[in-house]
């Protein structure tokens, strides 16, 4: 067994793709990338006196039922149209979704457009995608978010994120309405 360096952000993109318990990266990369090559079994692997690199344990995304009902209580409370820049509501709405869907939060990182990435765990690598992203964090959280985006992408994406999270149609058109009550 080999083992490699990768960013944090593919690592986390990785662990989201976890299907069942145990399964290790070697397992979901090799799901992903060469679907048609079977599992090796564990009958077909033999010892060798090669020394054996351990690969630590991907986190496993506890899913749970999407927390939409207690997102939209805590926005609620925020008073959202009282905060005049766009993106400082935009990053308290992701901030309050994080913390209701830690768990799941972390599929957002597979989150692109055609030249840049939308999320990931570190500024630099934000800053990677392109020359004018000005990447902030998601308060309360480890995960980074481009920011240079007019309000209708913002939207777009936040629209997407919900939906990752499990948020159905009615509830991602609220919180829309929630965040920009003036774009709908």
């Amino acid at each position: 067994m080999k083992s490699i360096q990768i960013d944090d952000d593919l690592y986390h993109f990785i662990a989201s793709q976890t299907q069942d318990i145990g399964e290790s990266a070697s397992d979901i990369l090799r799901r992903l990338v060469m679907p048609d090559v079977a599992k090796p079994s564990q009958s077909s692997v033999t010892k060798t006196d090669s020394p054996v690199v351990t690969q630590a344990p991907l986190p496993k995304p506890v899913a749970g039922p999407c927390q939409a009902d207690a997102v939209f209580a805590e926005l609620e409370g925020q008073q959202l149209t009282s905060i005049p820049k766009m993106v400082e509501r935009w990053l308290l709405v992701l901030s309050v979704i994080h913390k209701h869907h830690q768990g799941l939060f972390s599929k957002v990182l597979g989150m692109s457009g055609r030249n840049r990435t939308y999320f990931a765990t570190s500024k630099e690598t934000l800053l990677e995608t392109g020359s004018s992203t000005n990447p902030k964090n998601v308060p309360g959280s480890e995960y980074w978010v481009i920011t240079n985006n007019n309000t209708v992408k913002k939207i777009n994406m936040l629209k997407e994120v919900a939906q990752t999270m499990g948020f159905d149609g009615s509830q991602v058109e609220r919180l829309i309405a929630v965040f920009a009550p003036e774009h709908v």
